[in-house]
């Protein structure tokens, strides 16, 4: 008979301990929260799925931009390295007027006359 009552009571205590957790853990109203708690999982599945995409694009517009950079540095070291003749000359605008103030004053010369031979 003892043994009979210490199996009980062991048993009713699991029972008990079970049934504490059970509610700890679902609350009173036990289907009601296991509806919300899928809801908050999705939702929550959800929110960290739209993390990821956003960082994925991210990701890909960070490597865009920097190929880009990349490119027009490697574009502009090779313009550098290889100069290319331009078609055109570079137009020069002519020089200003001096004023007769500013030439050195030097007395006239005749110029040379041409020898006839």
């Amino acid at each position: 008979m003892a043994r009979d009552y210490d199996s009980q009571l062991l048993e009713s205590v699991a029972v008990r301990r079970r049934r504490l957790r059970d509610a700890l853990l679902f609350g009173a109203q036990r289907v009601r929260r296991t509806a919300d708690e899928r809801f908050g999982k999705v939702f929550a599945g959800i929110a960290i799925a739209a993390v990821l995409c956003a960082g994925c694009v991210g990701w890909s517009f960070l490597q865009a931009t920097l190929a880009k950079q990349k490119a027009e540095q490697q574009k502009q070291q090779q313009q550098v390295q290889v100069p290319r003749y331009p078609t055109e000359q570079p137009s020069r605008s002519p020089a200003p007027p001096v004023p007769p103030s500013a030439l050195p004053s030097a007395a006239p010369s005749k110029a040379p006359e041409p020898v006839h031979s």
